[in-house]
């Protein structure tokens, strides 16, 4: 692979820690104390999950997020802080290349309506397919120093 100022392995480490810091980004910007206390995240998805176009999907909300609306906000708001910092540091990257693709594919298909969150989510599961396939922890990762899967 021909690459300029940095070989393959550090743009894909690139690649990962930007994907890193959208994540950290994602979770910076959301009201916190809104969304653990007051509850307004899960009360937002379910007003869009109940008008969903796909029954399925209201279904599912309904089942699985609907009955446990405290434990599925920390799950939201921790999951994109861990995946930041994760991706940031490399480590345990292909878990949390993993986790992202499945959160990013979640959001999608809730947020279908909503063509912004489409793209983003869009591409933030491109460049975890991406840095998954290629192994993007090779470089300037703690899974890289420490040896792990290799």
């Amino acid at each position: 692979m021909a690459t300029f100022w940095l070989g393959g392995a550090e743009w894909l480490a690139v690649l990962r820690i930007g994907l890193g810091l959208w994540w950290l980004e994602s979770w910076r910007h959301k009201d916190k104390k809104g969304w653990l206390q007051r509850g307004t995240g899960i009360a937002w998805a379910a007003d869009v999950a109940a008008k969903h176009r796909w029954k399925a999907v209201t279904k599912g909300f309904d089942a699985v997020v609907a009955p446990r609306p405290v434990l599925m906000a920390h799950i939201v708001v921790y999951a994109e802080l861990a995946l930041g910092l994760g991706l940031i540091a490399g480590l345990l990257t292909p878990v949390a290349l993993i986790g992202g693709l499945l959160l990013n594919l979640l959001y999608l298909v809730l947020m279908i309506h909503d063509w912004a969150e489409q793209g983003q989510n869009t591409m933030m599961a491109l460049i975890s397919l991406v840095a998954l396939g290629c192994e993007s922890w090779q470089s300037w990762s703690l899974d890289g120093l420490l040896g792990l899967f290799r």
